[in-house]
Protein backbone atom coordinates (compact mmCIF):
# COMPACT_ATOMS: atom_id res chain seq x y z
CA UNK A 1 0.00 0.00 0.00
CA UNK A 2 2.61 2.13 0.83
CA UNK A 3 4.45 1.70 -2.49
CA UNK A 4 1.47 2.19 -4.35
CA UNK A 5 0.86 5.77 -2.18
CA UNK A 6 4.52 7.04 -3.18
CA UNK A 7 4.16 5.69 -6.89
CA UNK A 8 0.85 7.51 -7.55
CA UNK A 9 2.27 10.99 -5.22
CA UNK A 10 5.54 10.74 -7.56
CA UNK A 11 3.48 10.74 -10.59
CA UNK A 12 1.31 13.31 -9.85
CA UNK A 13 4.54 15.77 -9.16
CA UNK A 14 5.17 14.65 -12.55
CA UNK A 15 2.18 15.22 -13.84
CA UNK A 16 1.81 18.67 -12.40
CA UNK A 17 5.32 19.70 -13.34
CA UNK A 18 4.98 18.82 -16.72
CA UNK A 19 1.79 20.45 -17.39
CA UNK A 20 2.90 23.92 -15.93
CA UNK A 21 3.88 26.02 -19.33
CA UNK A 22 7.84 27.32 -19.17
CA UNK A 23 7.89 30.55 -20.03
CA UNK A 24 9.34 31.28 -23.10
CA UNK A 25 11.77 34.35 -23.54
CA UNK A 26 12.61 35.40 -27.53
CA UNK A 27 15.98 36.61 -28.36
CA UNK A 28 15.17 39.55 -30.89
CA UNK A 29 17.01 42.05 -32.69
CA UNK A 30 15.24 45.86 -33.09
CA UNK A 31 13.43 45.19 -36.32
CA UNK A 32 11.28 42.69 -34.34
CA UNK A 33 10.58 45.23 -32.10
CA UNK A 34 10.17 47.89 -34.59
CA UNK A 35 7.90 45.64 -35.98
CA UNK A 36 5.33 45.33 -32.69
CA UNK A 37 5.75 49.34 -32.64
CA UNK A 38 4.47 49.93 -36.24
CA UNK A 39 1.87 47.11 -36.37
CA UNK A 40 -1.90 47.22 -37.45
CA UNK A 41 -3.76 46.36 -34.61
CA UNK A 42 -6.88 46.35 -32.79
CA UNK A 43 -4.97 46.59 -29.83
CA UNK A 44 -3.04 48.64 -27.50
CA UNK A 45 0.39 48.30 -27.51
CA UNK A 46 2.16 48.48 -24.22
CA UNK A 47 5.96 48.11 -24.33
CA UNK A 48 8.14 48.25 -21.52
CA UNK A 49 11.80 48.23 -21.12
CA UNK A 50 13.71 46.78 -18.32
CA UNK A 51 16.50 44.36 -16.96
CA UNK A 52 16.79 41.88 -14.05
CA UNK A 53 18.84 44.08 -12.50
CA UNK A 54 17.03 47.41 -11.59
CA UNK A 55 14.95 47.53 -9.19
CA UNK A 56 12.50 50.41 -9.97
CA UNK A 57 11.90 47.96 -12.94
CA UNK A 58 11.10 44.63 -10.86
CA UNK A 59 9.02 46.83 -8.64
CA UNK A 60 6.26 47.59 -11.60
CA UNK A 61 6.32 44.14 -13.19
CA UNK A 62 3.28 43.45 -11.22
CA UNK A 63 1.44 46.29 -13.02
CA UNK A 64 1.83 44.73 -16.30
CA UNK A 65 1.32 41.10 -15.39
CA UNK A 66 -1.88 42.58 -13.44
CA UNK A 67 -2.75 44.57 -17.32
CA UNK A 68 -2.06 40.88 -18.85
CA UNK A 69 -4.37 39.31 -17.04
CA UNK A 70 -7.25 41.78 -16.81
CA UNK A 71 -7.19 43.45 -19.68
CA UNK A 72 -5.72 41.00 -22.53
CA UNK A 73 -8.61 41.14 -24.72
CA UNK A 74 -7.63 44.58 -25.82
CA UNK A 75 -4.29 44.93 -24.91
CA UNK A 76 -0.79 43.50 -25.67
CA UNK A 77 1.71 43.54 -23.24
CA UNK A 78 5.13 42.98 -24.03
CA UNK A 79 8.34 42.81 -21.47
CA UNK A 80 11.93 43.53 -23.35
CA UNK A 81 14.45 42.73 -21.49
CA UNK A 82 17.74 45.02 -21.78
CA UNK A 83 19.69 42.12 -20.29
CA UNK A 84 22.89 40.84 -21.97
CA UNK A 85 21.60 37.83 -24.33
CA UNK A 86 24.66 35.73 -22.61
CA UNK A 87 22.90 36.07 -18.79
CA UNK A 88 19.52 34.95 -20.46
CA UNK A 89 19.77 31.03 -19.01
CA UNK A 90 21.33 31.90 -15.61
CA UNK A 91 19.07 35.12 -15.21
CA UNK A 92 16.53 36.19 -17.45
CA UNK A 93 14.65 32.78 -17.68
CA UNK A 94 15.01 31.60 -13.91
CA UNK A 95 13.86 35.47 -13.17
CA UNK A 96 11.00 34.96 -15.67
CA UNK A 97 9.65 31.93 -14.33
CA UNK A 98 10.39 32.82 -10.39
CA UNK A 99 8.45 35.61 -10.31
CA UNK A 100 5.99 33.27 -13.13
CA UNK A 101 5.11 36.51 -16.06
CA UNK A 102 3.18 35.38 -18.40
CA UNK A 103 3.05 38.42 -20.93
CA UNK A 104 5.66 37.62 -23.90
CA UNK A 105 9.07 38.48 -23.10
CA UNK A 106 11.85 39.33 -25.64
CA UNK A 107 15.36 40.13 -24.90
CA UNK A 108 17.03 42.58 -26.97
CA UNK A 109 20.14 41.62 -28.54
CA UNK A 110 21.28 45.22 -29.05
CA UNK A 111 24.17 46.22 -27.29
CA UNK A 112 24.59 49.12 -29.38
CA UNK A 113 21.92 51.14 -27.51
CA UNK A 114 22.73 54.53 -29.88
CA UNK A 115 21.31 52.79 -33.02
CA UNK A 116 17.91 51.74 -31.72
CA UNK A 117 16.72 53.98 -28.89
CA UNK A 118 15.93 57.38 -31.20
CA UNK A 119 13.46 54.54 -33.11
CA UNK A 120 11.28 53.69 -30.02
CA UNK A 121 11.41 57.76 -28.58
CA UNK A 122 13.61 60.15 -29.76
CA UNK A 123 13.53 61.96 -26.04
CA UNK A 124 14.70 58.87 -24.68
CA UNK A 125 17.97 59.06 -22.58
CA UNK A 126 18.18 55.37 -22.43
CA UNK A 127 17.41 55.06 -18.64
CA UNK A 128 15.28 52.60 -17.47
CA UNK A 129 12.27 51.50 -16.37
CA UNK A 130 10.84 52.99 -19.42
CA UNK A 131 7.53 52.54 -21.43
CA UNK A 132 5.94 53.20 -24.51
CA UNK A 133 2.04 52.52 -25.30
CA UNK A 134 0.53 53.02 -28.41
CA UNK A 135 -2.74 53.00 -29.61
CA UNK A 136 -2.10 51.70 -32.89
CA UNK A 137 -6.10 52.74 -34.37
CA UNK A 138 -5.52 56.60 -33.54
CA UNK A 139 -1.76 56.54 -33.78
CA UNK A 140 -1.50 58.13 -30.54
CA UNK A 141 2.04 57.34 -28.40
CA UNK A 142 2.65 57.64 -24.84
CA UNK A 143 6.21 57.50 -23.61
CA UNK A 144 7.36 57.30 -20.12
CA UNK A 145 10.75 56.92 -18.80
CA UNK A 146 10.47 56.61 -15.08
CA UNK A 147 8.79 54.12 -13.03
CA UNK A 148 5.54 53.18 -13.19
CA UNK A 149 2.70 54.13 -9.93
CA UNK A 150 0.20 51.79 -9.19
CA UNK A 151 -2.90 52.52 -11.35
CA UNK A 152 -1.03 54.70 -13.62
CA UNK A 153 -0.77 52.21 -16.16
CA UNK A 154 -4.64 51.86 -16.44
CA UNK A 155 -5.11 55.21 -16.43
CA UNK A 156 -2.96 56.10 -19.45
CA UNK A 157 -4.45 53.17 -21.36
CA UNK A 158 -8.06 54.52 -20.58
CA UNK A 159 -7.29 57.99 -21.98
CA UNK A 160 -5.60 57.11 -25.17
CA UNK A 161 -8.37 54.79 -25.78
CA UNK A 162 -11.18 57.39 -25.36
Amino acid sequence: MLRYLITLLISLVLFTCSTIPTPKVQVIKFDTLELLMTRDSEKVEVINFWATWCKPCIKELPYFQELHNLRSYHVNVTLVSLDYVDVLHEKVIPFVEMRQLTPQVMLLDEIDYNSWIDKVEPSWSGAIPATLIINHKTGERRFLERELKTGELTQIIDEITT
